[in-house]
């Protein structure tokens, strides 16, 4: 891939962030309005912080400040040189805020060390002991001395500035009065970005790593990638590139500190993960919180879900929020959004949630212009397509109903009565099941709802499906799944699936007025989706080998969903072994993979059982 390809890839899947840029005509409006000063910021340890600082040019007044920080760059760079927008929305933008942005601490202009989601300090105990609430802490500060302000700071933030949105809530200055992570990365082993429960998501972090933290250059406003890999097709270029211990040299991640480095270095839920575990420092929260999040975030779903569930546990009568819809990663903040895949959505969803919701939340907060009655929890339920409105998330009557594998691929809320019964099948590393059915040099964000008739084809896939609904079903919450397994290596991998099968005679609108509708006969159309480093089955920090051919359970936790299965339509649960190349190839033997040699990949046969005695199951939040 070239660098202009590879930085558009960066670009779309981790730094949409910046996407909000687009919504504005071009710079003019910009500059016509605002007076852009750029400053560097003291911290209390003496590091200084880019900031760029966009103040409305009517000055007959004082205005609150909107901010994010970020280490994707405050571009572009010079007093005279002005963004396209401001803001998290046009909105907003036209509001008048004085916006705010700031490049993180050790990243592009700024001085000082970077580090990846730099680990929270509850208790400091000298000046050294920095993290990203007290660099944001010292940056409103200065901001409150320094600007025409009316004393009142907000935040936000997509993706990685959504985690600086989210570390800035513990001992949160007394300024910081509105907060809005959004898909806020949270706990990178267990379901963000680098892995998800102990599985490494090699081709979103190869690709992006390699660009990330090269070499930075002389005056900080670029850095050069590692690496130039060049690929038309993603499960080819990295079938071929072999075992990832080869990735840790000079024709790669040549720098042994760079983050790739680091994150391989650490295959297993050790400190240097707890450390980096923001959730658990969300206590205490004093600003009102907006989480959003997108039900097809194929980086940081888990992110948004989490970080608002840890407010909730973490701080009674929190001021808290949710908002969740069926965007992609920052979906929220393009232009608009009418559908998603085969998904439609009749009208665009984004004029309402930056108009009615984020728009207003921040106008409340900051400026106390209008009100802000938004329900505790709005979620856009897929299937039926519609926004619902709880006072709590999950609802207080989703109830957890388990659905049992059974005999010749059905699925139902009957126990299996038989005393025997297994489905079993070869997993091969060297034949691992693609994600997606789309050649393609990047990852295909649609594979979150598409069509998964591909991988039921393969033998090493099994699917177990419901006879047609009787009634429309609707999940809202967690989808835990129990499989009771053996396998002849002693390690493999567990992906579990959820579809919604389309009857015969089905179709959809075309994307666009005029198009052709969609067939959807038979379409199995993939809700939610997850995958398990089965070594990690009892412990993210002590793995353990599986014994030949002995029965154990898995646990599967797949992200929660808001999704109606309508009348006539199947449920569909889909296993199997690997997920190439959205997770790394297991051997299928337990070792550290990151030293594995090509040797070591062998086939395994895994069972999955479904009897009287060894019932697998997986259990729906089903909304009574």
């Amino acid at each position: 891939m070239n660098k202009r390809l590879l930085l558009l890839y960066l670009l779309l899947s981790t730094c949409i962030c910046q996407a909000q840029n687009m919504a504005a005509p071009d710079t003019n409006w910009v500059r016509e309005n605002y007076i852009k000063t750029e400053q560097y910021i003291t911290m209390r340890d003496g590091v200084k912080l880019f900031t760029a600082i966009y103040s409305p040019k009517d000055s007959s007044q004082t205005y609150p400040i909107l901010m994010q920080r970020t280490p994707y760059s405050v571009r572009p760079y010079g007093v005279n040189k002005y963004r396209r927008s401001l803001g998290p929305n046009p909105y907003l933008m036209r509001e008048k805020y004085i916006f705010v942005y700031q490049d993180a601490r050790g990243r592009y202009k700024s001085e000082g060390n970077f580090r990846e989601m730099t680990p929270a300090i509850d208790k400091k105990t000298s000046i050294k002991d920095v993290d990203e609430s007290r660099d944001t802490y010292d940056t409103i500060e200065w901001l409150l001395k320094n600007t025409k302000n009316n004393g009142k700071v907000g935040q936000s933030g997509i993706s990685f500035p959504g985690f600086y949105s989210s570390a800035a809530l513990p001992d949160a200055h007394p300024a910081l009065k509105a907060v809005s992570p959004q898909a806020p990365m949270s706990d990178e082993f267990i379901g963000d970005d680098c892995y998800h429960n102990g599985a490494f998501f090699l081709m979103d972090n190869f690709g992006f790593y390699s660009g990330f933290d090269g070499p930075k250059s002389a005056n900080g406003e670029n850095y050069e990638p590692f690496f130039k890999a060049e690929f038309k097709d993603t499960y080819k270029y990295f079938l071929d590139f072999g075992p990832l211990k080869k990735a840790n040299t000079d024709a790669y991640f040549s720098d042994p500190n760079s983050i790739w480095r680091q994150t391989v270095a650490h295959p297993v839920y050790d400190e240097f993960w707890e450390s980096r575990n923001i959730k658990k420092h969300l206590k205490n929260i004093k600003p009102a919180v907006l989480v959003v999040g997108g039900w097809f975030d194929a980086e940081d779903l888990y992110g948004a879900l989490k970080t608002y569930a840890a407010i909730e546990k973490q701080t009674p009568g929190n001021n808290n929020r949710l908002v969740m819809g069926p965007w992609t990663h920052g979906g929220w903040a393009a232009p608009q959004w009418k559908s998603f895949a085969q998904y439609h959505f009749g009208g665009d969803l984004n004029k309402y949630f930056q108009e009615e919701i984020e728009t207003k939340f921040f106008n409340f907060y900051l400026k106390g212009k209008g009100s802000f009655d938004q329900p505790e929890v709005t979620v856009y339920e897929t299937g039926s397509n519609q926004w619902k409105n709880y006072d709590v998330w999950p609802p207080k009557n989703s109830r957890p109903t388990p659905y049992y594998l059974n005999a010749n691929g059905t699925l139902s809320t009957s126990k299996p009565a038989a005393k025997s019964g297994e489905t079993a099948y070869e997993s091969d590393p060297a034949n691992p099941v693609p994600y997606t059915s789309v050649t393609g040099g990047h990852r295909n964000n649609a594979y979150m709802a598409e069509d998964q008739s591909f991988a039921s084809k393969r033998p090493d896939v099994l699917s177990f499906q419901t006879d047609s609904l009787t009634a429309d079903v609707t999940l809202t919450g967690e989808i835990i799944a129990n499989l009771l397994v053996s396998t002849t290596g002693s390690d493999a991998d567990f992906i579990v699936k959820v579809i919604d099968v389309w009857p015969a005679n089905t179709s959809v609108p075309g994307a666009k007025d005029g198009d052709k509708p969609v067939d959807m006969n038979g379409y199995q159309q993939m809700v939610r989706a997850e995958v398990l480093r089965g070594k990690f089955r009892n412990s993210f920090s002590k793995p353990e080998p599986f014994k030949k051919d002995k029965v154990e359970k898995v646990t599967v936790k797949l992200n929660e969903t808001a999704h109606t299965f309508k009348k006539g339509h199947r449920i569909m649960v889909q296993i199997q072994s690997s997920w190439f190349p959205l997770v790394d190839r297991n051997p299928q033997k337990f070792l550290n993979i990151f030293e594995a040699n090509e040797a070591d990949f062998q086939k395994s046969k895994i069972t999955i059982h479904h009897n009287a005695q060894y019932s697998s199951s997986i259990t729906l939040p089903v909304l009574k």
